[in-house]
């Protein structure tokens, strides 16, 4: 059965290995863990392995897998060559520490598109990405691994049509899609039907959360691809099941589509604490509910 993971995006005051210890008590299958400098919840870019190592051993302690390892990296498709060879290469470092891990999934941004950018540039970054893609997917295919380019806002992967054309002009085993209802939702892009429909032969991941709209008609703009500033907002997190998400219908449509593979609760509690329950609360309550909807541990 699909495995459940938590996601170190929920437990900004706790180190990795004390989010190990959450989710394993919240009755969880395993961890996204998140790749970057700077955030207590996350793997530095720059550690040297000892990281990494005891949160291998706290996992097998606890009887987890690292499902996904979750890069901050935005620059794929800069038309700054020098920029875009240099995040290239901190993926490849990232896929370095999913493998150190014996993590076979790891998230990607579709590059970066904060909408500023001429049509011409956005065809030229779309190819610099795609290259950047084909790159880093035959590392990831010889390491086992597959990248998984996320629907996600501020990106050139914001609808499911953009991300399943991307999988179809990258074509690599390598690289697959991180399928995310609610960022399609509040983008008003494609409903769970068409967007698994279109996204099925690639999806490869998945995240879960929920939400509720503060209002149904603004047009997001955001000025990053990380997270949305307070004044642009147009939606609350919410955990599964607290809001407008047809989370059964589309757990069922996942796996009438022949998807097996892990869905992930990416609780917001870093970018909006104010949303939701404590994570102590929230990952065990979570995990129920998504359980009920899933079936057994495998």
């Amino acid at each position: 059965m699909a495995a459940l993971l938590g996601h170190t995006l929920g437990t900004p005051a706790l180190t990795p290995l004390e989010a190990l210890d959450l989710f394993a008590v919240s009755g969880l299958d395993g961890a996204e863990i998140i790749w970057q400098d700077g955030y207590r919840g996350g793997i530095p870019e720059t550690e040297n392995g000892e990281i990494v190592r005891n949160i291998g051993r706290r996992a097998r302690d606890l009887g987890l897998t690292i499902g996904c390892l979750t890069p901050y990296v935005t620059d794929l498709n800069s038309l700054d060559e020098v920029i875009r060879q240099r995040d290239i290469a901190r993926l490849a470092a990232a896929m370095q520490t999913a493998k150190a891990l014996g993590c076979s999934r790891m998230r990607v941004y579709g590059g970066a598109l904060l909408g500023h950018e001429t049509d011409e540039e956005v065809r030229l970054m779309y190819r610099r990405l795609v290259d950047s893609l084909r790159t880093l997917g035959e590392e990831a295919t010889r390491d086992g691994l597959v990248l998984c380019v996320e629907n996600h806002f501020s990106t050139m992967t914001i609808s499911a049509a953009e991300t399943a054309r991307l999988m179809a002009d990258v074509d690599s085993a390598g690289v697959g899609i991180l399928y995310d209802q609610a960022n399609l939702t509040f983008t008003h892009r494609e409903s769970y039907e068409e967007a698994i429909e279109l996204q099925a032969p690639w999806i490869q991941h998945v995240h879960v959360k929920d939400l509720e709209f503060i209002d149904p008609h603004k047009v997001l703009t955001t000025s990053s691809v990380a997270r949305i500033d307070k004044a642009d907002r147009v939606h609350h997190s919410r955990m599964i099941g607290d809001g407008i998400l047809e989370w059964p219908a589309i757990i069922g449509k996942l796996r009438d589509a022949g998807y097996d593979g892990s869905y992930s609760i990416e609780y917001e509690y870093r970018w909006n604490p104010d949303d939701l329950p404590e994570p102590g609360t929230g990952f065990p309550e979570s995990a129920r509910r998504l359980r009920m909807l899933v079936g057994p541990a495998a």
